[in-house]
């Protein structure tokens, strides 16, 4: 689906605002009947617009008081070392989100730890093991001011 119609972007900004809406009441915020609202969302989810459905969670209330943007540096790049690094990552809880960048570093990772105790054992006991990597750079956050999953939709505008 490359283009979103104004209904269908109405319907994305609704769920990501509320996963938990019935389509019963996703309907009367369109002002449309029940069957094809759900035809439209079953649409989404069919084309993977929509991938799945979560729970946002405060990490503070878990106990995760840190989060670290963490910079990594590899020496190796072979097809055996990236698969095991990758595996490594996805099987990580700490481990929020692993993009591959451009620029001096290789990788930048978002780590959410319990305190900086529990962040320094994770460093070394996960991060340092990690195939290929030669160097580590951590920002530690002093301050969440925006934290957001919602992506912009084109077409919503109201």
């Amino acid at each position: 689906m490359s283009s979103i119609d104004t209904v269908n972007a109405q319907i994305l900004e609704l769920l990501q605002s509320d996963g938990r809406m019935t389509n019963a009441k996703l309907a009367e915020h369109l002002n449309m009947s029940e069957t094809p609202c759900w035809r439209r969302l079953k649409k989404l989810e069919e084309t993977g617009i929509i991938e799945g459905y979560q729970a946002n969670l405060n990490r503070r209330q878990l106990g995760l008081g840190v989060m670290a943007f963490v910079q990594l540096s590899c020496s190796e790049h072979d097809q055996a070392a990236t698969a095991e690094f990758q595996r490594i990552i996805e099987v990580t809880p700490n481990i929020l989100a692993c993009h591959n960048t451009t620029g001096e570093d290789d990788f930048l990772l978002i780590v959410v730890a319990r305190d900086l105790d529990d962040y320094s054992a994770f460093v070394d006991s996960t991060l340092r093991r990690l195939p290929g990597v030669t160097s580590i750079r951590s920002n530690l956050s002093l301050k969440e001011m925006k934290a957001s999953s919602k992506l912009p939709v084109r077409g919503s505008e109201r």
